[in-house]
């Protein structure tokens, strides 16, 4: 268990959300084997274990504020994992997302999956067309899976469709191009299993992002509550100052 734990943290209440609340939170779900493999287990049943308490994990965010929230499940340099380990997640997509289209035309969620459908299966592909579509008009929060995606991809793949479009390109016309465009800015970026790196993630909109990374691994943080807590308290801590705050003189004193 996460050692802060043992140190009593203030929680987030309801008159902080407004102010304290990321709006958009992201995760990189790391560690899914090696959470199996600490437990004699094969390593496939820690992506099992990684997709179990999805949708409870979705609510409780939603619940506390977060409107936004995304999933690095499959990254383009995923693909050079086993044919079965890669074989075991398409399948394993295939079953969630059929189950979050369910959760989500429920709770009145929109849902995005990001990143590149031409290497997936052709049923799964279908799924993430058809699961956009029927969510495309909810208003109860947006839950982002982000399948076969990669940061770089999605930057040059904007640049050229900005080429092709003949459009002036700035900051705002070329977010519009981006895979991403329609999404808020990501306010605060957790990475689980002890990795310090954001490993080609949302490179945009992860400019002024909060980082958190936590030594436990994916499938300990989805199903402890505790540790989704921990997340808000964490970003209520930090001090965004996007480049502004108080000036200072030569000394360094606080003007």
């Amino acid at each position: 268990m996460f050692k802060l734990f043992k140190k009593k943290r203030s929680s987030v209440t309801s008159a902080d959300i407004k102010t304290s609340v990321p709006r958009h939170i992201a995760f990189i779900c790391d560690g899914n084997r090696r959470w199996a493999e600490m437990r004699g287990m094969p390593p496939l049943m820690g992506h099992r274990a990684g997709i179990s308490n999805f949708e409870k994990l979705i609510d409780w965010y939603i619940a506390r504020g977060v409107t936004t929230i995304t999933f690095f499940c499959f990254s383009t340099e995923n693909w050079n994992r086993s044919a079965e380990e890669v074989d075991f997640l398409m399948d394993l997509f295939y079953t969630e997302l059929t189950k979050n289209m369910n959760h989500a035309l429920d709770k009145n969620l929109r849902c995005r999956v990001i990143g590149s459908r031409n290497r997936l299966p052709e049923k799964l592909a279908a799924l993430c067309d058809e699961l956009e579509e029927r969510t495309a008009e909810n208003t109860g929060g947006t839950v982002v899976f982000a399948v076969n995606y990669g940061g770089q991809d999605e930057i040059i793949d904007a640049v050229n469709a900005a080429i092709d479009n003949g459009t002036p390109v700035t900051r705002e016309t070329f977010e519009t191009f981006l895979d991403t465009g329609d999404l808020l800015p990501i306010d605060l970026m957790v990475r689980t299993s002890n990795e310090h790196r954001i490993s080609n993630f949302l490179l945009w909109k992860l400019a002024y992002a909060e980082l958190l990374f936590v030594p436990e691994h994916w499938p300990d943080l989805v199903g402890d509550e505790r540790l989704w807590q921990y997340t808000l308290d964490a970003f209520a801590g930090r001090n965004r100052r996007f480049g502004g705050g108080k000036k200072a003189n030569y000394l360094g004193n606080k003007k």
